[in-house]
């Protein structure tokens, strides 16, 4: 009788702390957010009946194995380079020089470990940041 009263309990409780589900977000919060599932937020678009472009977040499958029920701050949203209105998630911004820098600059390497982790199969895996002091044109150039 204690165990299913101790169960009951926790999914109380665990309701009333409140979970993260990526589809309950709006769309302004959506990008760079994690579920309490540890899955990455993804927003997507569509064309509703009527012909017009509308938003949605949905839970991707990529998963991230230190951050649960994650909204990313404005602060490192605007220290590396990143919009809230990003729909999917894509290398294309790697080629932009401007955002390798601020992606690779200390503000949000060292402090955004959610975006930073994001982006780390690509910039990081590739060693993109020590690149950073060359011609942002040719640390691009070097991801491929």
């Amino acid at each position: 009788m204690a165990f299913i009263l101790f169960i009951l309990l926790s999914f109380l409780l665990q309701g009333a702390l409140g979970e993260l589900v990526c589809e309950e977000l709006s769309t302004g919060l959506c990008t760079f957010s994690i579920g309490s599932s540890g899955k990455r937020c993804l927003l997507e678009n569509y064309v509703d009946d009527n012909g017009n472009m509308e938003y949605q977040c949905r839970t991707s499958e990529i998963v991230v194995k230190s951050m649960n029920g994650f909204i990313e701050s404005d602060e490192c949203m605007n220290a590396c380079g990143v919009h809230r209105k990003s729909v999917g998630i894509s290398s294309d911004s790697l080629l932009e020089p401007h955002f390798i820098a601020k992606l690779c600059s200390r503000l949000c390497y060292n402090n955004c470990p959610n975006i930073v982790d994001l982006y780390q199969n690509i910039a990081i895996g590739e060693d993109l940041c020590k690149y950073k002091g060359i011609l942002p044109r040719r640390a691009s150039g070097l991801i491929f």
